[in-house]
């Protein structure tokens, strides 16, 4: 079952602090595309919808609008964790006002805005999202990466990782002291 578009905006936060709404929404889209191109499942299960300053999870604005951010209710596995690292190595480092350009020239935005009313909204659809990242908006500097591969990769990495103890706090404390 998908995470919620909460979940996922509140771990881009974690690791962008002062994010900015614009750049966060235009980032969920991204997310959610490359996640959807390489696992062919949603990331969240919110829809995206074109407004006129690019792709907009529209209930995530809403509720953040209204003073309504409930905790994240799930734990993110690490496939989710990857996709949205991946997005932000990718497009972190671009403004909202960047991201807004960017997406205006891809083709769900452009596909949904064509039926959108000025100052409406649209839903931009999972096919056409998952569609334009295994094609134009896959990896620039990289190979093309085959799905049922990158699944593979990931059942490897998961059936090879060995947790470790988990450390108290006072064993670290311990460790701490003894190193020093």
């Amino acid at each position: 079952m998908p995470a919620s578009a909460h979940t996922i905006a509140a771990e881009l936060r974690r690791r962008l602090p002062g994010l900015g709404t614009k750049k966060l929404h235009k980032l969920l889209y991204y997310c959610q595309g490359h996640h959807l191109a390489t696992f062919d499942r949603p990331l969240f299960a919110e829809t995206i919808s074109a407004w006129d300053m690019g792709p907009v999870v529209g209930s995530l604005w809403r509720d953040e609008k209204n003073g309504d951010t409930p905790e994240p209710a799930a734990e993110l596995g690490e496939a989710e964790l990857n996709t949205i690292g991946y997005v932000i190595s990718r497009y972190g480092n671009l403004t909202g006002n960047d991201l807004e350009r960017l997406t205006h020239s891809e083709t769900p935005w452009q596909w949904a805005d064509a039926s959108r009313a000025p100052g409406g909204s649209t839903t931009i659809r999972h096919d056409w999202i998952k569609n334009y990242f295994q094609t134009e908006g896959a990896a620039i500097d990289g190979p093309v990466l085959d799905t049922a591969q990158v699944r593979g990769w990931l059942h490897e990495a998961a059936a090879n990782h060995q947790p470790g103890p988990v450390d108290s706090v006072e064993a670290l404390r311990a460790r701490l002291t003894a190193s020093a």
